[in-house]
């Protein structure tokens, strides 16, 4: 007869075996994805770097901005993500840092949908003011004040971690999870401004939106609106899918014990597609850079384009 020794140690090592076909599967899953984003991203950004004109279009470095700001969320959440699965444990000062770049991170993208719905609204509704206000330096300034708006919040909280525990804990290693070193009243603030932050930038996309329509109703350049009209429908589309990765707290609380997969589906549907997707969304809808995505040996012409 199999003792309870040898079923416990049979059980943890299908445990085991288990966690590594899962964290396996999940990096296939992934991959292919990852490549096709850095793929289409390498070209945006060699037109981007190539073309002054480009260089120089406040639309354009919003759109980097926001692909850049993906990358480095993408690529710590899924090194956060197989340091869960594989039980891989990090000091808690190195978690703290990591954790604060990635929920700034994530905080940014919404701010920059804000943003980039905003300059579209300038450019059909105010074109005479737009070459004033929408410059290449004033976009730089968004993205410099979009990043203190998203750091200083996770900086708070960090001296707030630091001011209400004890000292020792610093010593010590965990999986790194944000949602393990967050403290009770930290979570309300949080949500708090998670809330507030996307109920800001909805109201945005649907102001500029219907100024937009309305616009196009009395423009002889129709067309031109209407496709500034179906560009602020992605943005909201996009801050969509950035609100569902608001429930998954939620969802994974309730919903695991029914479906055990569900943290593993929610970070591959809701936290990581939309953010692969941004580069077909935008860039294959956009002359400058869609002609080079669709056919990649056409990158000099470009700059007849522009």
């Amino acid at each position: 007869m199999v003792n309870s020794t040898e079923l416990s140690n049979s059980t943890t090592t299908k445990g085991a075996l288990t966690v590594e076909i899962l964290g396996i599967a999940v990096s296939a899953v992934m991959l292919p994805f990852f490549v096709i984003f850095v793929y289409f991203m390498a070209i945006i950004l060699n037109v981007f770097f190539t073309t002054p004109q480009v260089r120089e279009t406040s639309r354009y470095i919003l759109f980097i901005h926001m692909l850049l700001n993906d990358v480095i969320y993408l690529a710590i959440s899924f090194f956060l993500f197989l340091f869960a699965i594989y039980h891989i444990i990090l000091p808690i000062p190195a978690c703290l840092v990591i954790t604060c770049f990635s929920t700034c991170t994530f905080r940014i993208t919404p701010y920059n949908l804000a943003v980039m719905s905003l300059e579209r609204y300038m450019a059909i509704c105010h074109p005479l003011r737009y070459a004033e206000l929408c410059t290449a330096q004033r976009s730089c300034h968004a993205i410099v004040y979009m990043w203190m708006v998203g750091m200083i919040p996770q900086l708070a909280n960090v001296v707030a971690y630091c001011c209400f525990t004890d000292s020792r804990t610093f010593y010590f290693k965990v999986i790194c999870d944000w949602r393990s070193l967050e403290l009770s009243f930290q979570v309300v603030i949080r949500t708090f401004l998670d809330t507030l932050s996307f109920s800001v930038v909805g109201m945005i996309i649907a102001y500029t939106y219907v100024k937009v329509m309305l616009v196009a109703r009395r423009m002889d350049s129709e067309k031109f609106a209407s496709k500034a009209g179906k560009t602020l429908l992605l943005h909201a589309f996009q801050l969509l899918l950035s609100m569902l990765s608001l429930t998954t707290i939620i969802t994974e609380t309730y919903l695991t014990s029914y479906f055990r997969y569900l943290p593993i589906t929610n970070f591959i549907l809701v936290m990581c597609l939309p953010r692969f997707a941004s580069p077909l969304i935008y860039g294959l809808r956009d002359e400058v850079f869609g002609k080079p995505m669709r056919k990649p040996s056409s990158c000099q012409s470009v700059h007849r384009l522009t």
